[in-house]
């Protein structure tokens, strides 16, 4: 019988090859690190990393593992054209809906062509979970792009659909509206969540409870915070994805994770199983995938020790409705950073992750009970 996504799960973005956190496995740690096994089944990709090298590893590591295909779930992500388009720098690869690149007729033929050519590369016939990476204003919007990627579950490539916003935080309206729109073709969507950072994220969860839609929260470690190993005397690469964060938000962190810490011994959890299990207290969030970071510097821990740390997560929830209020009080982060997607402070022209909100998103906030200019700025 296939397997939906597990309660936690590993993302091949771990291990500082394809996303720059951490220092860079070989290719043997990396090969472990992402092998699915018994207590972490589910192993999540996207095809764009590494150009389809991560779809590769991911074949690897289906064929290194104990399991079946049965008793694996892989999860797969397209939307970034790196076929015919050219890298923008940091920017990355442009999405496929891109009017440089293609028009609506054509969106179903690459959103095919693009599944087709990574479930060759995973040596796969069909994912478990296949997501919309990092749509654009046209992903979220386009019923033209959600009948391309219905027609992906009807041939049998993907057994379930989603979108997963990204690759910053926000695109909250545009992910309700997506889900109001397209609900009854969306099994899953993949958003930002932890206790230190419980904003934006949560004003989404609604919204996918009313429409049965399941959510995979991302960055549950916050930076690789939650890991008890990252100290503010820590020297981040040159190329560390976390170099864009505020200047002190390690020492701001650790220091609220100091007034939660009382919760986890209590509960007998360690600060990563915590932050597992608040995002898990959200009644849609069924999976939790965070970023296994291996730090660099004498303090740092071996990255196969947060391994087995997410491996052993209790299966029972011991937080409290009083410790989730306090946790969620203790890290609190509304308003501090800018968002993307359709937001209030939106400046100048369209862009592929940030534009201004329109009418319907107007009224997508009212009837959510969201006050953009309150609720979506960074103040």
């Amino acid at each position: 019988m296939p397997t939906d996504p597990t309660r936690s799960a590993i993302g091949t973005w771990s291990g500082g090859r394809f996303m720059h956190f951490g220092e860079q496995l070989d290719d043997e740690r990396f090969l472990r690190l992402i092998t699915p096994d018994a207590q972490l089944p589910t192993v999540l990709t996207a095809d764009v990393y590494g150009s389809g090298e991560a779809d590769i590893w991911v074949a690897r590591a289906l064929a290194a593992s104990e399991l079946s295909r049965e008793q694996t779930c892989v999860v797969g992500a397209i939307g970034h054209d790196f076929y015919e388009g050219e890298r923008e720098g940091p920017k990355g690869f442009p999405r496929f809906s891109d009017p440089r690149l293609r028009g609506a007729d054509q969106y179903a033929s690459y959103l095919r062509m693009a599944t087709e050519r990574s479930l060759e590369r995973c040596g796969l016939d069909q994912f478990d979970l296949l997501l919309l990476h990092n749509p654009d204003r046209t992903g979220y919007t386009s019923e033209t792009v959600w009948d391309g990627m219905q027609a992906l579950k009807d041939a049998g490539l993907a057994r379930l659909i989603g979108v997963a916003p990204g690759p910053a935080n926000g695109f909250t309206l545009d992910l309700i509206d997506c889900f109001e729109r397209f609900g009854d073709r969306i099994d899953w969507a993949m958003v930002i969540l932890n206790p230190l950072e419980p904003w934006p994220g949560e004003l989404c969860l609604e919204a996918a409870a009313k429409r049965d839609i399941n959510v995979i929260t991302r960055v549950v470690d916050y930076g690789g915070l939650f890991y008890d190993d990252l100290t503010s005397e820590a020297e981040l690469g040159p190329q560390d994805h976390r170099g864009f964060r505020p200047a002190g938000w390690i020492e701001s962190g650790r220091g609220r994770m100091e007034q939660m810490r009382p919760i986890a011994e209590r509960t007998g959890l360690t600060m990563i199983q915590l932050a597992c299990a608040w995002n898990l207290a959200h009644a849609p969030v069924k999976t939790v995938v965070p970023t296994l970071v291996q730090e660099a510097g004498p303090q740092a821990r071996a990255v196969e020790d947060k391994r087995a740390e997410l491996a052993a997560l209790p299966a029972d929830q011991r937080l409290s409705p009083e410790d989730i209020d306090t946790i969620r009080r203790l890290g609190d982060n509304t308003n501090s950073m800018k968002l993307k997607g359709a937001t209030p402070d939106h400046e100048g022209d369209e862009r592929a992750d940030s534009w201004s909100l329109y009418e319907r998103l107007e009224d997508v906030a009212q009837r959510w009970e969201i006050d953009p200019s309150r609720d979506l700025v960074k103040t």
